[in-house]
């Protein structure tokens, strides 16, 4: 999977530009605050229809502009095609082929990346909210099944908790409703659950050797789910679901008393364990890098098993807060195989022992110069 080329019209601090790109290591290189990480948000946004880095998508809207697009070319095993995403202050529209798609799911896994920045590291040590949100975020660009899922999970889970508000304040006391709205979310539930089972199974058989070369032979590591069911590998979904039920049985009361949904995938977490060590609790710092960095590794194997190829990486910032053998592991490991973008304020260091021919982007204030053009 290769991105050719792109557009950025009225985004962020760019005007208009258009890049063409190789298909093996492409380098933002510049002081902080020029414009490289205006790059890659294009690049991601241009994927996943959304910012990695603000919710409210009118920040990216250049300012005093209504409006700002962006365009790129992507080469694929099935074929070439463009993509195209206009955002305004009133929405967005995505485009496939130059058609509009109806619903972004349709839109999203059309250009697969996988984003590693220094806010990654926060995987290990931070709150599971942003285990969800990785599992969410890759298992969606791989299977639109899944994302139609977690859309009705969600929409589902915001009524459930808003009877339960009403249950405990009286406005509401039909309870065969309730029991509709349990029956509907622990379905869409067990197939969530499911999916990431499998996910995160596959993403084991990838990160533990990866961390066992990383940490030159020393470390294994392990990735369980942690779910609010006692589940079991081989359980199918009709047997999830059961669970689920039985499980929402078991907190009714407690749930009626706080108003809100306490069983489900949205309470779910990872945990990593390092030679059987929890490494959130117990782990070294180092030990944590090497962790969110096997992961990344095996999510880009993850992404070539289940696509038939590989997706495209980006490296905001993060070759920095790395060490040399983390940062030559990572960059021999992509080396000719996987079309990358990283930003850096200096290859001191990375250029002559790392990278191999790189194509370089100077940026100086919004401004665009590909070396050697």
């Amino acid at each position: 999977m290769i991105l050719k080329e792109i557009k950025l019209r009225q985004f962020r601090n760019y005007e208009a530009l258009t890049l063409e790109f190789s298909p093996g290591i492409n380098v933002f290189l510049g002081e902080n605050a020029q414009g490289k990480t205006n790059l890659m948000e294009a690049i991601y946004s241009l994927s996943m229809a959304r910012s990695p880095r603000t919710a409210n998508e009118k920040e990216m809207i250049r300012w005093q502009q209504d409006s700002a697009t962006l365009t790129g070319k992507i080469e694929r095993r099935t074929g070439d095609y463009p993509l195209e995403l206009h955002f305004t202050k009133k929405g967005k529209i995505a485009k496939v082929n130059h058609l509009e798609q109806k619903r972004l799911s349709d839109y999203v896994g059309k250009l697969n990346v996988v984003l590693f920045a220094p806010e990654d590291l926060d995987l290990v040590k931070g709150a599971p909210s942003n285990r969800r949100k990785f599992l969410d975020m890759e298992l969606g660009q791989m299977s639109q099944v899944y994302l139609y899922d977690l859309v009705q999970y969600q929409r589902l889970l915001k009524q459930r908790n808003l009877y339960l508000k009403q249950l405990l304040s009286r406005q509401a006391k039909d309870l065969v409703y309730l029991e509709v709205l349990t029956d509907q979310l622990a379905i869409q539930a067990a197939s969530i659950i499911k999916a990431r089972l499998t996910f995160v199974e596959q993403l084991e058989k990838w990160a533990d050797p990866l961390h066992h070369q990383i940490s030159n032979g020393k470390e294994n590591l392990r990735i369980p789910y942690k779910s609010t069911i006692d589940y079991k590998k081989t359980d199918d979904k009709d047997q999830l679901f059961e669970k689920l039920i039985a499980e929402q049985k078991r907190v009714a009361d407690r749930e009626r008393e706080q108003g809100s949904t306490l069983f489900g995938p949205h309470r779910d977490d990872l945990v990593f364990y390092v030679n059987d060590k929890n490494v959130h609790q117990f782990g070294s710092q180092g030990q944590q890098r090497t962790t969110v960095l096997s992961m990344k590794l095996a999510e880009i194997e993850c992404m070539n098993e289940v696509l038939g190829e590989y997706p495209i990486l980006l490296l905001d910032d993060v070759l920095s807060e790395l060490d040399d053998d983390r940062q030559t592991h990572l960059l021999k490991t992509i080396e000719k195989k996987v079309q990358t973008f990283l930003t850096t304020t200096s290859l001191d260091g990375i250029k002559r022992n790392k990278i191999e021919e790189p194509t370089i982007f100077n940026i100086s204030d919004g401004s665009v110069n590909k070396e050697g053009a």
